[in-house]
């Protein structure tokens, strides 16, 4: 289970469809149970929030809190990009956009850090193309079918998939198992699913029905340790091998 938290302007907000929509009062950065947390930055030109602070300063101070892997992400496009994250305290770096525009990004970083450092998140949207992936905060066409780059990213040295439905963020209504199944049958390296995750039967479907390695999180707000708990005794009733203490 790994819980995605998103930033904007140095402060946690929730997203739908992308978009940075309810700042919350508190940093929920504790690791609780979660087997991972993946920090973004999500902060568009010039729509920061008053007071903002670097997104260097976060990922330092979660770094320094955390007891799970950190996987960051936002605006990396060259390898110094990489290693300035590697450097305050993240165990591996989610690329994007960066990738789309120079797909030799993900070797660059792979060389150095080992494909197990590099997740190559994809952003999907739903076109004539079927499931198309787009850059750019998910505004950028990019002419690729999912299961096509997830393939070529892989090729390249990606150690791990993140797979975002961009409807779906934010809407609580489940994963999009039909796109999870295309991508992980497309690839050998783990997929980890994410956007639309409302309740705890949609992690086991992510996992049984779409082929998910893991299941990611955006929306926290109701996340405690103890619903954490919950939600990973819901998912080893159901047979999924979890990390419960």
């Amino acid at each position: 289970m790994i819980t995605v938290l998103t930033i904007n302007g140095g402060v946690l907000f929730r997203t739908k469809t992308f978009t940075p929509d309810y700042r919350y009062t508190h940093n929920f950065v504790d690791g609780w149970l979660v087997d991972e947390i993946i920090l973004l930055d999500v902060t568009r030109p010039g729509t920061a929030p008053t007071g903002a602070t670097s997104f260097e300063s976060v990922v330092s101070a979660v770094a320094k809190r955390s007891f799970v892997p950190l996987a960051v992400g936002g605006g990396i496009r060259s390898l110094d990009d990489a290693r300035r994250f590697m450097a305050l305290g993240a165990d591996k770096v989610v690329i994007n956009s960066g990738a789309i525009d120079r797909p030799e990004l993900i070797s660059e970083i792979a060389r150095v850090y080992g494909s197990q450092c590099v997740v190559l998140s994809i952003d999907t949207r739903k076109t004539e193309l079927g499931n198309e992936v787009f850059s750019h905060f998910g505004s950028k066409p990019s002419g690729m079918s999912a299961s096509e780059w997830a393939r070529q990213g892989a090729q390249l040295g990606a150690g791990e998939i993140m797979l975002n439905s961009i409807e779906r963020d934010g809407s609580l209504e489940g994963y999009d198992i039909p796109l999870c199944r295309e991508v992980t049958s497309a690839v050998d390296v783990p997929v980890q699913i994410c956007g639309g995750a409302g309740a705890w039967p949609h992690f086991v479907q992510g996992i049984l029905s779409g082929g998910a390695s893991a299941v990611c999180t955006t929306n926290i707000y109701h996340f405690t340790e103890t619903s954490i708990q919950s939600a990973k005794a819901f998912m080893s009733k159901a047979g999924i091998p979890v990390r419960l203490s």
